[in-house]
């Protein structure tokens, strides 16, 4: 609502997947609350859209509330110059306005106490792996990242590396464990807090065959309108499954560098940066296992059942 106000909007569309029908029920029942109280200065709409990987990515959403595909649509115009209907508009997540509203409330100095200098408060971490108490932290900028998987129950296995950012994240290996979580000390490995996504691989597992099957489902889950996802994606993730598999030809790992060099800056939207800097993180931070996989053939570990829950490659069923 402060939002709104600031940049003078009459409606404010809360977007959620339709998947989550609990969730759409519990916000319903609060929405209904608010209108009773007469709280509100504008509209709130509650939508639930296609569950797509890249359905909330901003201009995605803009595209989908105007009627159209749950599918980016590039820029320029950006959405806050014309967005929903053709009007400017404001895209953010819930996080982010969460933090808005408790700075409205107590002041940027009381925000402050928490984190770092240069990046104060919080953030919400996603943690799951091998870890004993997988779930959702609230943490502040800074804590190392040993100390955020000891809050999630500590570690159930050795570890050999962490996905810092969900799929479009980076692989760590577990020699950065103690690495805070920011972005100034996590760019010279680059990367970053991304969407505040942590999963702690256990040395037990094939770290190239988890990245494959994350490959091959970005790769039907784009939105497949350019290049990159059309052909890039797909031809990154096949490579890489059989690289997983040890089904290597005398040309794969040069041809995956090249192709993986080739998808970032060139769709309309992140989608094949994010998986790019998967792959490409992959290829470095399990170096070591490449050369027996493409002499040997795959590890023991890639043929056990994999240890990181990805959603079937499967193309979405609807965009709208």
């Amino acid at each position: 609502m402060l939002a709104a106000t600031a940049v003078g909007a009459d409606t404010v569309h809360l977007c959620l997947p339709r998947t989550r029908t609990a969730q759409f029920e519990q916000l319903s029942a609060a929405l209904d609350e608010r209108r009773r109280d007469r709280l509100d200065p504008v509209r709130l709409r509650l939508r639930a859209l296609p569950h797509t990987h890249v359905s909330s990515e901003s201009t995605s959403l803009v595209r989908w509330l105007s009627g159209g595909p749950a599918r980016p649509q590039g820029s320029p115009p950006r959405t806050h110059e014309r967005g929903v209907a053709r009007r400017p508009t404001l895209v953010s997540n819930t996080e982010t306005f969460a933090h808005l509203a408790l700075i409205a409330r107590y002041g940027p100095g009381w925000f402050r106490q928490a984190g770092t200098p240069g990046e104060p408060g919080t953030l919400l971490v996603t943690v799951s792996g091998a870890v004993t108490a997988p779930g959702v932290l609230e943490t502040t900028f800074g804590t190392p990242l040993d100390v955020i998987i000891d809050r999630a129950g500590g570690r159930t296995e050795s570890l050999q590396a962490l996905l810092l950012g969900g799929f479009a994240g980076t692989w760590l290996p577990a020699e950065h464990l103690q690495v805070p979580l920011a972005r100034r000390e996590l760019a010279p490995l680059g990367a970053a807090p991304g969407a505040g996504v942590l999963i702690a691989l256990s040395r037990a597992a094939c770290g190239l065959s988890e990245t494959a099957r994350m490959l091959a489902y970005l790769a039907t889950d784009g939105a497949g309108q350019c290049g990159p996802c059309r052909f890039g994606l797909p031809a990154v993730a096949e490579d890489f499954t059989a690289l997983a598999a040890g089904r290597a030809d005398a040309d794969l790992l040069q041809r995956l560098r090249r192709r993986v060099g080739l998808l970032p800056d060139r769709g309309a939207c992140r989608h094949p940066d994010g998986a790019a800097r998967l792959a490409a993180s992959a290829l470095q931070a399990f170096a070591d296992d490449i050369d027996p996989h493409l002499v040997q053939g795959a590890c023991a570990a890639a043929h056990r059942p994999p240890r990181i829950p990805v959603p079937p490659a499967v193309p979405p069923e609807t965009w709208r």
